[in-house]
Parts: C-alpha cells; sequence; structure tokens
C-alpha cells in the first residue's frame, strides 16, 4: 500500500476502479457525489488528499453525466490541493469525433481534451483511442495503454491452427497488422461504404480467408453492426470459424441481439465500460485492471511503462 496514492472513481465504472485500486495494493478513496433534485451534481471528497498523487477512475462513456462528473472531480481535487492530478479514462468518450470531416461539425475529442487540462489534470492514462492521433490534441502528458497486451495472450491460448487477422474496416488496418505480426499470420480487410452513421451500404472482402480461422479486432463495437456483417460476409467466402476482439464495449441500439444472432464463436471485449445485465451468450469479458494498476505504479515511481506493450514484452512486469 502506498499512501501516497490515492484512487477514486465516479459513476461510470466503478467496478473496475476498485479492480484497479485491489490490483494497485490500495482500496478506494472516499468520495461522495451528491446530487440534487433538478439533476445537478457536486463532488466532495471525504478525505485529505492534500499533496497526494490523486488517480481519478471514470471512463466517458454514456450518459454525458461522466464527462462533468471528471471535470467536477478534477476541479475538486485541484482546490483540495492535491499534488498531482492523473485523470484516467479507461474508455475515451467522443474520440470518433476526431476531425472536421465535413462542414459545421465539432471536434469533439479536442474538445474534451482542453476541458480536461483547463480543469486541472496533470496527466491522462487512456486506452485505444479511436484514433491514436488525440494524444496530439492535449498539452499534457497522455499514456496510452494497447489492449493487445491482454488479447494476445487470450488469442495465443486459443490454439488456431490457421490463424488469420481481419479488419473490419479500413481505419483499423493499422491496429490489425501490429497485432499479425506479432503472429507472423496473414491479414484481410473488410472495406465497408457507410450511407450515414451506424448504417452500412455495402462491403466486401480484400484477401483471402479459404479455410481460415478469423480474428477480427477493433477497438469499439457500438451497434455491432459492422463486426456482425464483416463476420458473415467472412463465413459466406469460405472462412473455417470468426471470432471477435473488441476493446470497447458501447453496445448501443441492437448491440446485444446483433451479437447473438451473429456467426461470430465469440466477442471477447474489456471492461473499460461496464456491460448492461442482460448480455449475450458469447460476449467473454477480460478485465484491463491489472495493466492499469501497472501503469498508474509505473507513473508514480517514474518507470517506463515500455514492459506494458506487448511488442516490447511478452510479460507484464
Amino acid at each position: 500500500m502506498n499512501p501516497s496514492v490515492k484512487i477514486f472513481t465516479g459513476n461510470s465504472n466503478p467496478a473496475l476502479a476498485e479492480r484497479i485500486a485491489s490490483r494497485y495494493g490500495n482500496g478506494i478513496g472516499k468520495i461522495n457525489i451528491q446530487k440534487f433534485s433538478d439533476g445537478e451534481f457536486q463532488p466532495v471528497f471525504l478525505e485529505s488528499i492534500r499533496g497526494h498523487y490523486v488517480f481519478l477512475v471514470q471512463s466517458t462513456c454514456a450518459p454525458t453525466d461522466n464527462i462533468m462528473e471528471l471535470l467536477l472531480m478534477i476541479d475538486a481535487a485541484k482546490r483540495a490541493s492535491a499534488g498531482y492530478i492523473t485523470a484516467v479514462i479507461p474508455y475515451f468518450g467522443f474520440a470518433r469525433q476526431d476531425r472536421k470531416d465535413r462542414p459545421r461539425v465539432a471536434i469533439g475529442s479536442k474538445l474534451i481534451a482542453n476541458l480536461l487540462t483547463a480543469a486541472g489534470a496533470n496527466r491522462v492514462i487512456t486506452m485505444d483511442l479511436h484514433a491514436p492521433q488525440i494524444q496530439g490534441f492535449f498539452d499534457i502528458p497522455v499514456d496510452h495503454l494497447d489492449s493487445s497486451a491482454i488479447f494476445i495472450p487470450y488469442i495465443e491460448n486459443l490454439k488456431l491452427e490457421n490463424l488469420t487477422f481481419a479488419s473490419p474496416d479500413v481505419g483499423s488496418t493499422t491496429r490489425v497488422r501490429e497485432v499479425a505480426s506479432y503472429f507472423n499470420a496473414e491479414m484481410v480487410i473488410c472495406d465497408k461504404h457507410r450511407k450515414r452513421a451506424n448504417e452500412i451500404a455495402s462491403m466486401v472482402v480484400i484477401g483471402d480467408v479459404t479455410n481460415r480461422d478469423i480474428v477480427l479486432i477493433d477497438d469499439i463495437c457500438d451497434t455491432a453492426g459492422t463486426l456482425t456483417k464483416s463476420a458473415a460476409l467472412l463465413m459466406e467466402k469460405g472462412a473455417r470459424s470468426v471470432r471477435a476482439f473488441c476493446t470497447h464495449p458501447v453496445f448501443s441500439g441492437k448491440a446485444y441481439e446483433n451479437i447473438e444472432n451473429s456467426v461470430l464463436d465469440e466477442l471477447v471485449v474489456c471492461d473499460t465500460i461496464p456491460l448492461k445485465q442482460h448480455t449475450s451468450s458469447k460476449i467473454k469479458v477480460i478485465s484491463v485492471a491489472d495493466l492499469f494498476a501497472v501503469a498508474i505504479r509505473n507513473m508514480h515511481e517514474n518507470k517506463s511503462i515500455t514492459s506494458l506493450f506487448v511488442h516490447a514484452q511478452r510479460k507484464m512486469q
């Protein structure tokens, strides 16, 4: 236990925060999110944090109250004279708004970065940003963790004979290529064309998947439309089996129904976002608690986090 480190959580994912604190060796700090009848809320730290390293664990998933909660926690910590404030954001919401891709739209991820900095955060620890270049939106250090560190050991244990990796869209090719190169395996791409957000007009497979065991990899699973359509197309093209690995289980709309009715053998996700009570039997959850706990320890002790990336070292230190 390190008394100079204090870990707190908001309401977005307290179960993950408790697991992170437990793996680190500290308990969760005492904080109360006071709520008023009109929906307004105010975080209150119930213990002294003066001069301490404060880590605030909060995924900014829906509802957007979670973002405001995090900002208010940061502000409260700053005003309580915390020594160093780190926003631990397992899932960074609004990351899909990373550029002006059409006229008169917001760049939401840049706005959130500005708000976190303005509130008083000294550092951000996050995982699998939808666009890695979002790190450049911050004027404070960002530790960007990679879920492949926990997905790869799981895939290794599957011992698939004809392993081939697939990207469900062109945007995920870099992420998938890195994992495929680790296994010295082939890679294919499912190229899609959208009519509008969350609606796919057409999709084609680039590459041969005949008699292959396919592993789809993506960072976000929202409605699961792209994922399940990719899986169906891969099976139509001759794949022997298809399973998927997605870091952030956003799961909106008919996601659970789409997954349950799909040809996927399984969908492995992380606990960066808490799942709803009713899930699909095909969904398996792997915790990122160990990864974040080590990142917190190394950051506090001014150690490198390179060991957390599977391409540098297979096992976490």
